[in-house]
């Protein structure tokens, strides 16, 4: 039992839970913080230009390191910057706890400075929310918040600590002990369908598994890999299920993200499938186009650990509820050593790689955008753990980077938010400390967050940022073009920095490649640098992302140029 501040508990808190790791901003309602933080030795702070941009960068860290992250933010605008990056954890369930600063308890409801209802505002956001009243509360409540954070279907906690239950005295003991009435992850398991599920997939003559972000989250990678070889299925995945399964696997097993702009391969597949095995997804309608033609010959199986998601978009057929790892474990003992033949099947599905492989024109001396990710694949030798922006950069990076394994491609999937990628990138270099970290941005997107340069200087931390420069709001400009009769409505920049040197005044190395011949020596340049660096990559601006599949429409209406 030690006697200290409530300021110096928040600190002593976060670190009995192991975190090293913490972004965020000063500000009046946390200067008590982060003057406790002044003393601390175990916790690594990281001063980032924007709150938002903390959010993000606790995220990125979660999601690389399976840990949870921490950000930090002052009262008002400060907690406020912060709900983008919360959100965005949120519908792609991230770990993270959110600390913001409040004003005093007894100015609270009186619109004091910088005071605003942040635990009402956030609340469609948060997985759950505490304001700290007494300072008694502290550690209890941070034990809380990250054992709510990590358990079940992860996501994101707030924890609102006025001003002054950091300056109350009291005294510190460290307890693990957990009264949250209504919330035990262990009971988040139904099994009650498994001798049917298992019948079902024996007897499947063209199975295929859809590989959700879930598979990432419960680190069911492994599982689900040993599961898909020992049955011959086929894998498509989400975005955030990339790194579910091996997409270079010497089996052939891969078939790559499925969707809007999916692999041919990997849509035929759900196309035809006589049973779809899906597994951590909410199957958002980017994956699945028209919902009322998706998987329409299939027996559909969801497996899920939020029962909440079943049967919310698409009506399954059987259903498992719990922790994928643990669900496919059971799954397996109840299918045995004999499944239906799917050779036919497989080769069905090889010849569709060969008949309908991904288009990759060749642009001559202009740069195609496929090329910019596959020189990066070669160079890195797959080594890499590659963070996106949103929009066309975003798109390009899932089709062409083939990631080996979970945790290294992170991306914002249900919010869709620009200016995540680069600061989570910054999260993901603590991460995922000693392995290349590669931003893939858009200038619409780098744009939002590219103060966070300086954060990158700063510390020497060595991010890559690979800017696809199009001179444009490319995603939205390809839709233009496609259902608005070319009517570019504030998508084209008139002007664009020169983020070389952009980046150089910020302390950043900068590189440039406006052809095809210039692109593999700026990328090599780029990687090899001894700190941050950006790469601007001019690519044209009327590159498209395809193949796609156009909103509203069915998977099998592949538009593929």
């Amino acid at each position: 039992m030690a006697k200290m501040n409530g300021a110096q508990m928040v600190i002593r808190a976060l670190e009995d839970e192991g975190t090293t790791t913490v972004f965020g901003l000063p500000g009046g309602t946390v200067l008590h913080l982060y003057d406790a933080l002044y003393d601390s030795t175990k916790l690594d702070h990281i001063l980032m230009r924007h709150e938002q941009a903390a959010s993000h960068a606790a995220d990125g860290y979660a999601r690389a390191s399976g840990k949870v992250g921490v950000c930090i933010a002052t009262s008002g605008p400060g907690a406020t910057n912060l709900v983008t990056g919360i959100a965005t954890a949120n519908l792609d369930s991230s770990p993270i706890v959110a600390i913001t600063g409040q004003v005093a308890t007894s100015v609270i409801g009186t619109d004091a400075f910088q005071e605003a209802d942040i635990m009402g505002g956030s609340i469609p956001f948060v997985k759950h929310s505490y304001q700290v009243r007494r300072v008694s509360d502290i550690q209890p409540t941070i034990h809380k918040a990250f054992h709510i954070a990590r358990t079940g279907r992860p996501g994101p906690v707030l924890v609102d600590v006025p001003a002054d239950i950091q300056k109350a005295v009291g005294n510190y003991t460290f307890s693990d002990e957990l009264n949250l009435p209504g919330y035990d992850p262990e009971t988040f398991f139904d099994m009650s369908a498994l001798e049917e599920v298992a019948e079902v997939v024996k007897k499947a003559e063209r199975p295929v598994i859809y590989c959700g972000g879930g598979v990432i989250c419960s680190s069911a990678a492994g599982a689900l890999t040993e599961f898909a070889l020992k049955y011959k299925i086929p894998v498509t995945t989400t975005l955030l299920g990339k790194g579910g399964f091996p997409e270079s696997h010497t089996s052939g097993l891969s078939l790559g993200m499925a969707g809007m702009h999916g692999h041919p391969a990997a849509n035929r597949a759900l196309i035809n499938a006589d049973v779809i095995i899906a597994i951590g997804t909410r199957f958002s309608s980017r994956t699945t186009g028209k919902l009322s033609a998706f998987g329409i010959k299939a027996k559909i199986v969801h497996i899920d650990i939020d029962a909440a998601e079943i049967d919310k978009c698409i009506k399954s057929d059987y259903w498992l509820i719990g922790d994928a790892k643990r669900v496919l474990a059971e799954l397996r003992l109840a299918i045995g050593d004999k499944t239906a033949n799917h050779d036919e099947w497989l080769k069905k599905l090889g010849d569709v790689r060969e008949s309908e492989p991904m288009p990759r024109e060749d642009l001559g001396d202009k740069i195609a955008p496929w090329r910019v990710l596959s020189t990066l694949h070669e160079l890195t030798g797959g080594e890499f753990v590659a963070t996106t922006e949103v929009g066309q950069n975003q798109m390009w990076a899932a089709q062409h980077l083939n990631i080996e394994t979970p945790r290294r491609f992170i991306s914002s999937g249900g919010l869709g938010t620009m200016g995540f990628g680069f600061p989570a990138a910054i999260g993901a270099a603590y991460g995922c400390k000693g392995l290349t970290t590669l931003a893939i941005a858009g200038d619409g997107s780098f744009m939002m967050n590219i103060q966070e340069l300086d954060t990158c200087a700063r510390y020497n931390i060595p991010v890559k940022v690979i800017l696809m420069n199009n001179g444009c709001l490319g995603n939205v400009r390809q839709w233009q073009e496609l259902f608005y009769n070319k009517r570019f409505s504030n998508t084209i920049y008139s002007r664009n920095p020169d983020y070389v040197k952009v980046a150089e005044s910020m302390g950043v190395a900068g590189f440039r490649a406006q052809s095809a011949n210039e692109l593999r020596s700026v990328l090599e340049q780029t990687i090899a640098h001894n700190g941050p660096a950006v790469a601007d990559i001019h690519i044209p601006m009327e590159a498209q992302v395809m193949p796609m599949v156009f909103p509203g429409d069915a998977l099998e209406n592949m538009v593929m140029k």
